[in-house]
């Protein structure tokens, strides 16, 4: 159970290595690798596809190693908002986090309309069943809506019911994933119906090759989030600290080697452009069913239900330990911080996270990916802000002057975090640049000033309390005791 110490609520320690992995490579991978890789291809190419991704997870790979370090030195829940308060004051915590929260909580928002978008494809005569509005080109189905709410509903009352339950269930959905996928490109591999040459030309034709490449590495930190939720259960783990790191590598590179075999599984089936010219509802789907028929659609729908399943429940563990910590440390109300009495789950944000997705539905999927495509903008600030504490934390020599967290000279880890750094910047860039290949639309901007006004609302309500707290007392709330 959960427990409480001279005041400051604490989480039980229950997470095993590879239920944390599981947490981390399922909320990778979620619905993406299964229903977008026809647009990402129609982006830039098989090749561009799979260079780009690959780039940016070695990328990823330096904010890993950064966001490893710091859970090895703080293993305390709250992930970059916890850290950002470490080393930059309340201010940037709050920034930090109130973006994060938004990332993870459009994630799961998402999932859920993938997991009713798959549904459509497969019986799309049952869910196109009570038309209720076209918003921005998309048709909402009373159905769709309910079934999304659903799976919302559901899997917020599954992460109520305990985490430990829940995470171990995480690695068997993960399990189940990795097999159902690979076998489905194994047999799109084997048939004699399928050509490597439909995945000619490998570069998105008229498109100089960097461009098509550098749009999708500008995707990357809303490809692989997922590896930071990570830091979100270091209070839970049960095992030391110090393997953080290998697991978000771990994470990382089995979310790229998927995410590479479903592009190929998808260009199997017919000349990628062709299928990109049909615009099918899910084009991965139409893919697998002309070549493998109902039985490699029946094993791709249960790869693509356990990826779903998977982003639910990490990004409800992930965005509900955010609201904790934030909680904890009065940066959000006292509410958030509130444990279930039978199973040490933080329910109340377990319930504001699901009553806030289930507004999504109801806006249809286009306002929805505008309000995804956003969210990278605050997945791109945690990132570099897991980089710059990591900077901080180390010293150059011993000569150095450095702030009283710092823990040790390191050099190498020092600059490891620099480069993590720069690289998280310019993905920034990437989507706030005019003239990137990943330059937000305007929706996007808007969506994300109102997100950025109602967190300054949010933050002059409490900033009261928050900010007058004494430095001694915050460090206790938030780190468990003095950072010095």
């Amino acid at each position: 159970m959960s427990g409480t110490t001279a005041g400051r609520v604490t989480l039980e320690k229950t997470f095993k290595p590879h239920w944390v992995w599981a947490i981390a490579f399922g909320s990778a991978i979620g619905w993406g690798s299964f229903v977008l890789p026809v647009e990402w291809m129609n982006t830039a190419g098989p090749m561009g596809v799979i260079i780009g991704l690959w780039i940016g997870a070695l990328i990823l790979s330096l904010v890993g190693l950064s966001t490893g370090f710091l859970v090895k030195a703080y293993p305390i829940t709250g992930g970059a908002f916890t850290y950002a308060y470490l080393a930059f004051g309340r201010k940037h915590a709050f920034l930090c986090g109130w973006f994060l929260i938004l990332g993870y909580a459009a994630i799961v928002a998402l999932n859920a309309s993938a997991f009713a978008l798959m549904i459509k494809f497969l019986v799309p005569d049952i869910v196109r069943t009570g038309l209720l509005y076209n918003i921005a080109g998309w048709d909402v189905y009373l159905v769709e809506v309910l079934i999304a709410s659903a799976v919302l509903v559901l899997f917020a009352w599954l992460n109520v019911r305990g985490a430990d339950a829940t995470a171990q269930t995480q690695f068997y959905f993960c399990v189940l994933l990795i097999v159902a996928a690979t076998g489905v490109t194994a047999a799109m591999s084997a048939s004699p119906a399928t050509s490597f040459g439909n995945l000619m030309p490998l570069y998105k034709p008229g498109l100089p090759s960097w461009s098509a490449i550098a749009a999708i590495v500008a995707i990357s930190p809303w490809a692989y989030v997922g590896f930071d939720t990570v830091p979100q259960a270091a209070e839970e783990f049960n095992f030391s600290p110090a393997k953080a790191t290998c697991l978000i590598l771990a994470a990382l590179a089995v979310a790229a080697a998927h995410y590479s075999i479903m592009i190929v599984a998808t260009g199997l089936a017919m000349p990628w452009m062709e299928l990109v010219d049909r615009q099918a509802l899910w084009g991965t789907g139409l893919a697998v069913q002309n070549i493998l028929g109902t039985a490699g659609l029946t094993a791709l729908v249960v790869a693509l239900c356990m990826g779903i399943f998977t982003g639910l429940i990490g990004f409800y563990i992930s965005c509900s330990r955010l609201m904790f910590a934030m909680g904890r440390a009065k940066a959000l109300p006292a509410v958030f911080c509130r444990l279930h009495g039978r199973h040490g789950t933080p329910c109340a944000s377990i319930v504001f996270i699901c009553a806030i997705c289930l507004l999504a539905p109801w806006f249809g999927r286009s306002v929805l990916l505008w309000v995804v495509d956003m969210s990278a903008v605050g997945i791109s600030i945690a990132f570099i802000y897991y980089c710059a504490v990591a900077y901080r934390l180390f010293k150059w020599s011993a000569a150095q002057r450095a702030p009283a967290f710092c823990k040790e000279v390191a050099p190498g880890k020092k600059l490891v975090a620099l480069a993590g750094m720069i690289c998280s910047i310019g993905l920034l860039g990437l989507l706030l640049v005019p003239g990137s290949p990943a330059f937000l639309e305007t929706p996007a901007w808007i969506a994300l000033g109102c997100w950025a006004l109602l967190g300054l609302g949010f933050y002059l309500v409490l900033a009261r309390e928050y900010c007058s707290t004494p430095k001694a007392e915050m460090d206790r709330l938030i780190l468990g005791s003095s950072a010095s």
